[in-house]
């Protein structure tokens, strides 16, 4: 089960209070305060995991909770701290924080017309990096504190302060350098398994990838990039029809966009009409993603019509650069890995 979008709940430990404690011993009529602080509240922490590919874990269990500081204790003790929680995300999670005061509040707002408010808080990118999601409270101070030379049998402490706690929306957005866009059956997942060591599930009916697959493309002199295969978008897209809506968030990294079309026109597709819907669809999810460089791949060569058709299509679209190719035969991925290996290879 692939998840790239999910709902969690956080709390961090509060801190252990500070206490009121007297030194009582043997031939010390008068040892005076000693109580000691209290421990800090654990922290929640997110770090990122180059092992995990998706937030299915949170699908399960949708709450991190850390341990509360204990409390001090006599002969100026300070209190355990509270243990911190680590959640692991994958590389390319952004983090917001919800309006909600709870998950079910969450749920019921999202499925009303008054939807939630989300503030991004995070995003989170590089393998290792960490960001505290709720701080753990502060411990109490016990009364040994608070002795002065005028104040000999201080009575005063402090309590631990609540740790933070709240409701999360937690977004995976695959770090590619390239992006395959296109209809179902434009031979996208075929085209990503040659140029790479991905092996996408591959078959002759629509909406056959039903999850992001990202292939690492090599380069001679060590270079390298990666490419990312975005589930079939269909017209309405941007409108949460069919499955392009929720995962065109994948490509808002990318550094190139490669409009796959299937330029032989199967099953009575129309190439030139594809393409324009590809972009409108895309400019209509998000104005500054249609602004990226992008290319379109003409693929199916091979295919009867090919010619004649990427002949109306170079007509019609003069300034694209256009790559035929055929997948299924390889020929043109050649070209392909120059331009890939151009525009966005980079060193190991």
């Amino acid at each position: 089960m692939f998840i790239d979008h999910i709902r969690i709940s956080a709390k961090a430990g509060d801190g252990g209070d500070g206490v009121v404690s007297w030194r009582r011993e043997k031939f010390v009529p008068r040892g005076g305060p000693d109580g000691g602080d209290g421990g800090g509240g654990g922290d929640v922490i997110l770090i990122v995991d180059p092992s995990t590919d998706n937030l299915r874990a949170y699908h399960y269990d949708p709450k991190l909770l850390a341990e509360d500081g204990k409390p001090g204790g006599g002969t100026r003790k300070t209190g355990r701290a509270g243990k911190k929680v680590i959640g692991k995300v994958p590389p390319g999670t952004v983090v917001y924080r919800s309006n909600a005061a709870t998950l079910a509040e969450a749920v019921t707002a999202e499925r009303s017309d008054e939807g939630i408010d989300l503030e991004p808080i995070a995003d989170l990118t590089e393998n290792g990096q960490q960001f505290i999601l709720c701080h753990g409270g502060e411990p109490g101070r016990g009364n040994w504190n608070y002795k002065t030379p005028t104040n000999r049998a201080p009575t005063e402490h402090t309590l631990g302060t609540p740790g933070e706690q709240g409701i999360f929306y937690l977004e995976l957005r695959r770090i590619a350098d390239a992006g395959l866009v296109g209809f179902p059956n434009a031979g996208k997942s075929t085209l990503l398994g040659k140029l790479s060591a991905a092996k996408p599930k591959v078959a002759s009916y629509p909406f056959t990838t039903l999850q992001p697959t990202v292939g690492v493309v090599e380069f001679p002199g060590f270079r390298r990039c990666t490419v990312a295969d975005i589930p079939g978008l269909i017209e309405g897209a941007h409108a949460n029809r069919g499955l392009g809506h929720e995962f065109l968030r994948h490509i808002t990294r990318c550094r190139l966009l490669l409009f796959v079309v299937d330029i032989a026109g199967v099953d009575g597709r129309d190439p030139v009409s594809d393409l324009e819907i590809l972009r409108r669809e895309i400019k209509e999810y998000d104005e500054d993603l249609a602004r990226f460089p992008w290319k379109v791949v003409a693929n199916k060569m091979d295919l009867e019509n090919a010619a004649a058709n990427l002949d109306a299509f170079r007509l019609r679209f003069p300034k694209v650069d256009i790559i035929p190719i055929s997948a299924d035969l390889e020929t043109g991925l050649d070209d392909l890995r120059q331009i890939l290996d151009n525009e966005v290879g980079h060193r190991r």
